[in-house]
């Protein structure tokens, strides 16, 4: 993985969601998915955090769909009415090829692939692919591919549900992303000082978008392997509130939930930082806004990049310390050694 090809790979963000808007308004990708049939939703890492969102938007909107993890031993029935979505960017994932070998074997469903890349394995095993259409990420990071499949699960969404308009939506993404990649130097070294602390970075978001919290925190483990985590908002007065009282905590919070009254009240009380995008709340260090973060779905498509800059702007510093410790630690070793009388001649 590459710290410089990863930034590149996001400032790409715009252009790629507009040619994708572009393929979306010239030809529907779902068209052989109906609203009767059962879905099925198969991936891992954010392949599945993507699925996640999708399934609770699909069963909300009364469609019948559920996410699993291609790992999972708990895999519900399928059947002939069943279709197996199979999400993979690489379209190798082990567990997700797995999965879909084994349920070819013991059911009648139509399988899909969703990938980013052609000729794959996975889209050997399955009826057809649909490509993500997110092109090659160089810094070796599932960036754009993360955001483009939720962009074509939305899409399959208003396949079955006449919405979203997902072409106009991606617009409106592309606009977002290019205001906060060209704004980044007026708002990024802030973020970095309030959020990369010596305890991690927690990233909060509504149940609705939990993807992009566990996205965001993903990529500041994938890439600069900083502790980050995930977390609902109302769960977080459950779950992650006790940390409050006894680390330096530093939320990065993804606005819009009904339930952030009780979580501000505690990290008021408790002087934890609170970094907000995409909406003002009471208290918070600072707050990053980009065009359309009142439109919900601009907010699950964008909010990601946010936490996706910090990555980039703290993976150089983060490799440099790294590398600096292995060699402090291997000239320990060798004194030490030497001390001991231990290194020969």
């Amino acid at each position: 993985m590459d710290p410089q090809l990863f930034l590149a790979d996001l400032e790409e963000k715009p252009r790629r969601l507009t040619d994708l808007a572009t393929s979306l308004r010239d030809a529907d990708p779902w068209t052989d998915v109906g609203r009767g049939q059962e879905l099925l939703l198969l991936g891992m890492g954010s392949s599945h955090y993507a699925n996640q969102v999708a399934a609770s938007r699909l069963r909300h909107a009364g469609v019948r769909a559920v996410a699993e993890l291609a790992a999972s031993e708990l895999v519900p029935h399928v059947g002939p009415e069943t279709v197996v979505l199979a999400v993979s960017a690489s379209g190798g994932s082990r567990e997700t090829l797995d999965a879909v070998r084994r349920l070819r074997e013991v059911s009648g469903a139509r399988f899909v692939a969703l990938t980013n890349r052609e000729d794959t394995e996975l889209g050997a095993l399955c009826d057809r692919t649909v490509s993500m259409r997110a092109g090659l990420e160089r810094g070796g990071v599932a960036c754009r591919s993360y955001q483009h499949t939720l962009a074509l699960l939305l899409a399959l969404e208003a396949r079955l549900t006449r919405s979203p308009d997902v072409p106009t939506l991606l617009d409106r993404a592309a606009e977002a992303a290019s205001y906060l990649l060209g704004g980044r130097a007026a708002w990024l070294p802030d973020a970095a000082d309030a959020l990369l602390g010596p305890s991690g970075t927690h990233v909060v978001a509504p149940a609705r978008r939990i993807g992009s919290a566990l996205q965001s925190a993903l990529m500041l483990r994938e890439g600069p392997r900083l502790p980050a985590y995930a977390c609902e908002t109302a769960d977080w007065s459950h779950v992650d509130v006790y940390l409050t009282k006894t680390t330096d905590y530093r939320m990065l919070l993804l606005t819009g939930s009904d339930h952030e009254d009780e979580l501000l009240r505690w990290v008021r009380e408790r002087g934890s930082t609170v970094v907000a995008v995409g909406g003002e709340v009471p208290g918070a260090t600072m707050t990053v806004r980009y065009p359309h973060d009142g439109v919900d779905d601009v907010r699950l498509l964008v909010e990601p990049l946010v936490a996706e800059l910090l990555a980039a702007h703290a993976w150089p510093t983060q490799r440099a310390r790294r590398a600096n410790s292995t060699s402090q630690s291997a000239g320990g070793g060798l004194l030490a050694g030497a001390e001991r009388g231990d290194v020969g001649a």
